[in-house]
């Protein structure tokens, strides 16, 4: 499956609203990955965006066959693994605090960009405009899902995946207490 495309310009979007309404309705939390329950969850606190779909990453080797394994990798060489990229896709509102998270976002490949990658995927965005994504994938791989790469070179997938989602805590963490900040001073509720 191709996962990358280049990012896009934000586009009006008259049904932002009650898309975000509906996928949040259907967001079911014991089917996202536990390692990044919490920065799914936070994403969810913030009015200008809502989460697509998200992965934490696996990785898959012959004494590790589950698909699904969230387990770190060992650090003896198992051979070649089978990596399952790591990503979150986002739909983000057309406004300035949307733009804000758009352009926070963008930053977060500086991890290193031969392994991290920002873009707008054609198919999240056919259904949702203004829809992006990050993703931790070696860069020769960009546009596909998983990968078979080597064990040391897995293990640098693994340490640049662990800094993605502790990038994207900060950042979410960061929006909540700005939202909470300028609800207080609206006096306006906070949403919980």
């Amino acid at each position: 499956m191709e996962t990358f495309a280049a990012p896009r310009e934000f586009v009006e979007n008259a049904r932002y609203a009650s898309d975000r309404r509906r996928v949040m309705s259907a967001l079911a939390p014991q089917t996202i990955d536990a390692p990044i329950l919490d920065v799914v969850l936070g994403f969810a606190k913030l009015p200008h965006c809502f989460t697509l779909q998200s992965c934490h990453g696996h990785f898959v080797y012959p004494s590790q066959p589950d698909p699904s394994n969230l387990a770190t990798l060992p650090a003896e060489d198992v051979g070649s693994i089978r990596y399952r990229i790591a990503y979150v896709a986002l739909c983000i509102e057309h406004s300035a605090a949307g733009a804000y998270l758009r352009g926070a976002l963008e930053e977060i490949p500086t991890i290193d960009p031969e392994y991290v990658q920002f873009g707008s995927p054609g198919w999240f965005r056919g259904r949702h405009p203004n829809s992006y994504a990050l993703q931790v994938e070696p860069k020769r791989f960009m546009f596909k899902d998983e990968a078979v790469i080597e064990h040391r070179e897995a293990l640098h997938v693994q340490w640049v995946r662990d800094r993605f989602f502790e990038r994207l805590r900060e950042l979410v963490d960061a929006s909540e207490q700005e939202l909470e900040v300028s609800q207080l001073a609206r006096g306006t509720d906070i949403p919980l």
